[in-house]
């Protein structure tokens, strides 16, 4: 898989070991970007380009949610994942009414969740599969998953500075 072209991401599954690390890292900085004038989090730069605040949502949705798929995997042989209704959430969530102090807070609980069942993963059950049925249905290791789940934290943090941090 090639670098991310926008965050300059690369998927080295070799390197699944240390998102646990990595992934506290980056909702540490979550936090600290989530400090700023409360109105330059809720502002969308267009229509169809989240907040910083839904951005932040977002992330600490995703990591709750790519935990229940390690719990699943880890339960069943190759299950077959749901989708997680990104674009629904924000709405049905309310993302831009929530407080940044709960996200900041709520993103690092889902961080230490996330990170603390990596963590207890074993390299044979870092090789245990779950089909994503999106765009196509397709079988990725629990170690392609961690390491997507960071790309994921990495490549919203561009997206967050690139609208706090003026032009």
């Amino acid at each position: 898989m090639n670098p991310c072209a926008e965050c300059g991401f690369e998927y080295d599954l070799t390197l699944a070991e240390q998102v646990p690390a990595l992934a506290t890292e980056y909702a540490a900085e979550y936090g600290d970007l989530l400090k700023v004038d409360d109105s330059a989090l809720r502002k969308r730069p267009a229509p169809e380009v989240w907040s910083p605040l839904e951005y932040a949502c977002h992330m600490r949705d995703v990591l709750l949610v790519q935990r229940e798929r390690i719990l699943a995997a880890r339960r069943t042989t190759t299950p077959t994942v749901e989708p997680m209704g990104r674009d629904e959430r924000v709405d049905h969530d309310g993302y831009s009414e929530q407080d940044p102090a709960d996200v900041t807070r709520q993103l690092r609980d889902a961080t230490l969740l996330f990170t603390g069942d990596l963590t207890r993963l074993t390299a044979e059950d870092l090789e245990r599969t779950l089909i994503f049925p999106f765009p196509e249905p397709t079988e990725h290791s629990l170690r392609w998953m961690a390491m997507h789940t960071l790309h994921e934290l990495r490549h919203h943090l561009v997206d967050i500075r690139r609208q706090l941090e003026p032009a």
